[in-house]
């Protein structure tokens, strides 16, 4: 066993860690690029997000990194999500296993919102032109399974958001740990989201042309430079466990459970069960709750197809989000595993 990397990447989740219990409701809504949020994959999202200590491959990239190496081989994964208010999310990662070094990855999501009308102060109405603000997010992983007990991993990511003349970029990491303590099916983990420093927009769009002090008629228009304020990301940290219930013969039946303290709204508590035959036909479900009144997530479902041969496999999979004030979630989920 290799103590001095596991102990270094234990404290490196205590230190953000401890950064992150400064949340509340007094917080709520005080965090910006929201994008990070967003959940991908079907599995997961149909168990209510809670099966970080049963994650592996591609899906880990995004719910726990320490889950990417849990996973042998190379794996690739799509996501399209229709989310709230017509919103689109597109997602992929890639994954592949190095022997005696660990396993990599790398992630984009891309949240396209659509066309909106451009409004100035001269035009409050709408000038008839139109833009489409993007975000985006790519990130790298690095994930080791240090014994057969203890995996490891955290991720980068680049965040970019872009409005009409106005634009931020970001930087935020992830950690991730999976205890396995070879008893009775149990696992248990932790994942740490979404910590860095605050974000900044900034651009053309907040040059404003006033008419300077006492000005004659027809005295030239004077630009001003204003600044935007901080905001910060929308970090947490999440505990998690997971059962294997049932794991014989064909059949298996894994149980996850997590708990979800957020530092911009209330806590959250994700319960979800995933059964399997052969490893070929999956049915999902759980729930999502809050002490928040305003809270929109609930019940999730979902269903998968998996057909292997030999050492390769495709993986189908789709889930429903329950969803208060908007359309339901749906996710669409293609898996290549080689």
């Amino acid at each position: 066993m290799r103590i001095k990397p596991l102990i270094v990447s234990f404290v490196i989740v205590l230190l953000a860690a401890s950064c992150l219990y400064a949340g509340g409701s007094e917080r709520i809504g005080s965090a910006g690029a929201q994008e990070l949020r967003i959940p991908v994959g079907s599995r997961a999202s149909a168990m209510a997000g809670a099966n970080i200590a049963d994650v592996s491959g591609a899906e880990a990239l995004f719910w726990n990194p320490a889950g990417v190496a849990h996973f042998e081989g190379t794996e690739a994964m799509f996501t399209h999500l229709q989310y709230i208010a017509d919103i689109n999310v597109d997602y992929f990662g890639v994954m592949t296993n190095i022997e005696d070094f660990g396993s990599i990855g790398l992630h984009a999501k891309v949240v396209s919102i659509g066309e909106m009308e451009v409004t100035t102060t001269q035009e409050p109405q709408g000038t008839g032109e139109t833009f489409s603000p993007t975000f985006s997010v790519i990130g790298a992983t690095y994930s080791r399974v240090f014994t057969d007990r203890v995996s490891f991993g955290m991720t980068a990511n680049l965040i970019n958001e872009k409005i009409e003349q106005v634009s931020a970029n970001g930087l935020a990491f992830d950690f991730g740990f999976i205890y396995d303590p070879l008893w009775r099916g149990f696992k248990f983990a932790i994942a740490i989201k979404n910590y860095g420093p605050q974000m900044r927009f900034s651009g053309e769009g907040f040059n404003l042309s006033v008419d300077p002090p006492d000005a004659e008629p027809g005295t030239q228009l004077k630009t001003v430079a204003t600044k935007s304020a901080q905001f910060e990301l929308p970090a947490y940290i999440q505990l998690g466990a997971s059962w294997d219930a049932v794991n014989r013969d064909l059949n298996r039946a894994v149980v996850v459970g997590s708990f979800q303290a957020n530092n911009f709204s209330e806590d959250e508590f994700r319960g979800g069960i995933e059964y399997s035959y052969d490893d070929m036909f999956f049915l999902r479900g759980g729930y999502v709750g809050s002490s928040q009144d305003s809270f929109m997530y609930g019940l999730t479902l979902g269903a998968g197809l998996k057909y292997a041969w030999g050492q390769n496999s495709i993986t189908f999979d789709y889930s429903w989000v329950e969803t208060d004030f908007f359309d339901n979630n749906q996710y669409f989920t293609a898996k290549f595993s080689f």
